[in-house]
């Protein structure tokens, strides 16, 4: 006998909770990229070695990857509500903690701890969206969290930059953690009275341990030579890439076994029945291999190649920021009208913007790169802002709402393996070039050059979902017979609700 689950009426608070959540991941995804800009302030203030230096930035996104799925899977299970406040409040006296670190060593075991709370706060923040929004208007929300995406990764380097010209160069870097607090802080008082408690839908269900324990470590093998790619000279760092595969196959059989005995898996295989989530995850992956990639290189350009200050540096950037906001925005009204179509426009808008920069480095080498690249970048920023957010939308829509938190999770490791990745394929090309023949404007436009190249793969993988005629997102209907096929909100063919 089937039963009918209705979702509950719509939060009249639902907006201002969902800037409670935007709040959060915008300082999370500021301190990926902020610290950058820091690195010399941390070296002239605290004595940090380069080896230091790396575990800082790296270690960051290492344990922030880690957490992505497990966190989201928790969320799914006992409530994203209290997942999310308990990550903000320890990404907060985590972030306090690392302004106030004594020496090199604390400093780095604070920023793991700060990244495994940032990987707590991020898939909750999907998960709610799935939840509180329905429709027209879940891409609508999708479309703010795009901005809030595109700006924070791109305001970095500016917001560090203005720190650590106010501060000095001595203290500055500790403001680059500091500037967390009161954000911090505001978000989480206001999350105790506005994020809404969801009663955990279906039976009580057991974590699954064993495949965190299989799927963390095959992500610490995978990630670990792409983010100490310069650190760990030589090519025995590659050998950890087979064994990555072998542990990530064994984790995939593990959750098939999970599923055959009924039990829960941490990521039901059926999601990746779901042709929108496959492609889609793959889309985000490689685009963030290319996208975050141009920051790191941008800002190492500026300030080596050309003799830019942090601030000046970030500055330049605030085109391509301010334009991803607005592009975002637009995606999230326009993607259920357009569909993954948009996905292909802004991915065409951003290789075409990034071969702009390559063009104004080649001709305005000096000084006046800043002002030469605006235009392209504000072209790139606008592409920036119609890829993430829509794709976003589209890759979650037909994802039930009990398992978005794992679904959000897996979509965002994604993202971290890709950036990871990109910096260490396209950092190679740079360095490689600069110390064989020396010429940073030539390294730099090949570095870019390769960062398109990533961005084309994504280009076709969306290029290919087109294939797929009803991508975009359809209405949910409010009650539904639970059946097989069917998950809550409008089903989802492929994934089982129960498993």
């Amino acid at each position: 006998m089937s039963t009918v689950q209705a979702r509950p009426a719509p939060d009249e608070r639902r907006w201002k909770a969902l800037g409670v959540c935007l709040a959060a991941g915008f300082i999370s995804l500021l301190d990926t990229s902020i610290v950058n800009v820091a690195l010399p302030s941390l070296e002239h203030g605290l004595g940090a070695s380069e080896a230091v230096q790396s575990w800082v930035v790296s270690g960051y996104a290492l344990t922030f990857g880690l957490a992505l799925v497990p966190a989201g899977r928790l969320g799914d299970m006992r409530g994203r509500r209290q997942v999310f406040l308990v990550g903000l409040a320890l990404f907060t006296v985590a972030s306090l903690a690392c302004g106030l670190a004594s020496g090199p060593g604390s400093l780095v075991v604070f920023r793991l701890i700060q990244g495994t709370a940032a990987g707590m706060v991020a898939p909750q923040t999907s998960g709610l969206i799935q939840q509180m929004f329905q429709g027209s208007e879940r891409a609508k929300a999708f479309g703010v969290l795009g901005t809030v995406i595109g700006v924070s990764t791109a305001a970095g380097p500016l917001a560090g930059g203005l720190l650590i010209d106010a501060a000095g160069t001595g203290e500055g870097w500790r403001w680059v953690f500091f500037v967390n607090l009161p954000i911090g802080v505001a978000a989480f008082i206001a999350g105790l009275r506005l994020l809404p408690r969801y009663p955990a839908a279906g039976k009580r269900e057991v974590f699954d341990l064993f495949g965190v324990l299989l799927l963390g470590a095959g992500v610490l093998a995978l990630m670990l030579p792409l983010v100490q790619e310069q650190q760990w000279t030589g090519r025995e760092k590659w050998a950890l890439v087979p064994v990555a595969l072998v542990l990530l196959g064994a984790f995939w059989a593990w959750e098939r076994r999970q599923g055959v005995l009924g039990r829960a898996p941490l990521v039901d295989p059926g999601l990746f029945s779901l042709r929108s989530f496959t492609l889609g995850s793959l889309i985000s992956l490689t685009y963030f291999a290319g996208f975050t990639t141009v920051f790191f290189l941008y800002a190492l350009y500026l300030q080596n190649g050309v003799g830019y200050s942090a601030l000046a540096s970030g500055l330049t950037v605030l085109p391509f920021a301010a334009a991803s906001a607005v592009g975002a925005a637009a995606g999230g009204r326009l993607v259920v009208r357009f569909g993954r179509k948009l996905v292909v426009i802004g991915l065409g808008g951003v290789a075409l913007g990034l071969l702009g920069v390559m063009a104004a480095v080649a001709l305005v080498p000096g000084p006046n790169l800043g002002w030469a690249s605006a235009l392209p970048l504000l072209v790139g920023g606008i592409g920036s802002g119609l890829t993430v957010s829509p794709n976003t939308t589209l890759t979650l829509t037909r994802v039930p709402v009990q398992r978005a938190g794992a679904a959000g999770g897996v979509l965002q490791t994604g993202q971290r393996v890709g950036s990871a990745a990109g910096i260490a394929v396209v950092g190679s090309v740079y360095f490689a070039h600069l110390a064989n023949h020396g010429r940073t404007d030539t390294a730099m436009q090949l570095g870019l050059l390769s960062a398109v190249g990533i961005i084309m793969v994504a280009l076709l993988l969306a290029v290919a979902d087109l294939r797929e005629r009803h991508v975009r997102p359809e209405p949910e209907k409010t009650a539904e017979p639970a059946g097989p096929g069917r998950g809550e909100g409008g089903a989802v063919e492929g994934v089982r609700p129960g498993a």
